[in-house]
């Protein structure tokens, strides 16, 4: 399994300064390295049918989650990063993945697992790219967040991260539950 750069395994258990980021960037990335190795080991050798099995029929699958924290990874980043919301193309592509559900379950089947880590390879390496020219004051600029409430951006790139391990922990249970 391919696994993106930074994600060394000497270092899965360390909080550190990493080359290239600022202190607290390097504390931020490390804690999202370490949920990205355990979601990857999560879902090692799983197959195409297991990535689409489904719990019962409002469940949510395996590769629906891995898409899903991708695509909330992908959001996050436009939101903080670009200051921008999704263009119409960005929302078509990403919204089976957002919104899961129903629209979820259409749409996200009969993909491979190198295809979803291949999603969230593309997807962090742009983040840590740009998170190489940000500094750490950029962590606590505030902004409108849910219901009009203020939070700044480093509550939104935990909330990127407490997502992810949140969805773990929903791939642990599918995963216990395939027959």
């Amino acid at each position: 399994m391919h696994t993106p750069e930074l994600l060394e395994l000497d270092h899965l258990f360390k909080i550190q300064n990493l080359d290239g980021y600022s202190r607290q960037f390097s504390q931020l990335i490390s804690m999202m390295n370490y949920a990205r190795i355990t979601t990857f080991d999560a879902v090692k050798g799983l197959s195409i049918s297991d990535l689409d099995f489904l719990v019962d029929e409002n469940a949510n699958s395996i590769g629906m989650l891995l898409l899903h924290i991708a695509s909330v990874e992908f959001e996050f980043h436009k939101e903080t990063i670009e200051n921008r919301e999704l263009t119409a193309v960005e929302i078509e592509c990403w919204k089976p993945a957002l919104e899961l559900g129903d629209l979820g379950r259409s749409k996200i089947k009969g993909y491979s697992l190198d295809f979803y880590i291949d999603q969230l390879a593309q997807v962090r390496k742009k983040t840590l790219e740009d998170f190489q020219t940000l500094e750490d004051n950029w962590l606590y600029i505030e902004t409108d967040f849910w219901d009009s409430k203020k939070a700044n951006n480093y509550f939104k790139w935990f909330h990127v991260l407490e997502d992810e391990i949140n969805h773990r922990g929903q791939i642990r249970f599918l995963r216990q539950r395939i027959s």
